[in-house]
């Protein structure tokens, strides 16, 4: 089985937004490690380069080259898949994992709720755009959409957030039609509560949930990913729900 991860992931040149804390930390460094690579982005220069330093300490196989962007900003979305064409011959996966937590529709303001919206919708949809124009020169690719299990449960006080994984869910599933005859997976993963930045618990109260089987690690989220990519080409994963044991859900 290892041997399966390293055949079919070594060598790809990757995208992952939101590449510099939690799943998209994690994800780098594991396709990093296996042969992979990636090109991370984030809006702060300071994580993004402290991921880089981990995957170079760690000695892995493939290289990681970070790029500062706000995805809610068409032109920096630009410059991103410029500096891929520029680091990379052709690109091979997509990961769209940047996302912002938000609450309900009865908090902030409305220039809140668009650049919620702009990030974790419309910052997949024109990356997507972007990578689809590359792997279609080869009829091949595989665009990875991070959601959240917050789509199926719609819980109440995050009603913007559910907002933008709902309208992801049903891109990913329409865009699988569109261009799987073009050669290009598209694969849906949901996570269910995970340890990162976005849970605003205590660090202690995350660690203990993680203890009782009620919250995931990030590496869950990252191994899940590439068990999505080392699979045959024959072979789609087209959704994929992954949350903690015992969750209530």
């Amino acid at each position: 089985m290892a041997q399966l991860f390293e055949q079919n992931i070594k060598g790809k040149k990757i995208i992952i937004t939101g590449g510099s804390t939690g799943i998209g930390r994690e994800t780098a460094m594991l396709l990093c490690s296996l042969g992979a690579d990636c090109l991370i982005c984030g809006r702060e220069v300071k994580p993004l380069e402290e991921t880089v330093s981990a995957i170079e300490n760690n000695g892995s196989a493939g290289k990681c080259i970070p790029v500062v962007c706000d995805l809610s900003e068409e032109a920096e979305v630009e410059l991103l898949f410029e500096k891929a064409d520029q680091e990379f011959d052709g690109l091979d996966v997509l990961i769209n994992n940047a996302a912002l937590a938000y609450g309900s529709i009865t908090e902030g303001n409305y220039d809140d709720w668009v650049y919620v919206l702009k990030t974790n919708l419309i910052g997949s949809l024109s990356p997507t755009h972007h990578a689809i124009k590359r792997m279609e020169k080869n009829k091949s690719g595989h665009i990875i959409n991070i959601g959240s299990m917050s789509a199926e449960t719609k819980e109440e006080g995050s009603s913007v957030y559910v907002a933008t994984k709902s309208g992801l869910r049903g891109f990913s599933e329409a865009l699988r039609k569109e261009v799987n005859k073009l050669g290009i997976k598209v694969s849906l993963l949901e996570p269910g509560a995970v340890d990162t930045d976005m849970q605003e618990a205590p660090r202690e109260e995350k660690l203990a949930k993680i203890d009782r089987c009620e919250m995931l690690k990030a590496e869950d989220i990252a191994l899940s990913i590439a068990f999505c990519l080392a699979q045959a080409k024959r072979t789609d994963i087209v959704a994929m729900q992954v949350r903690p044991h015992l969750q209530e859900i």
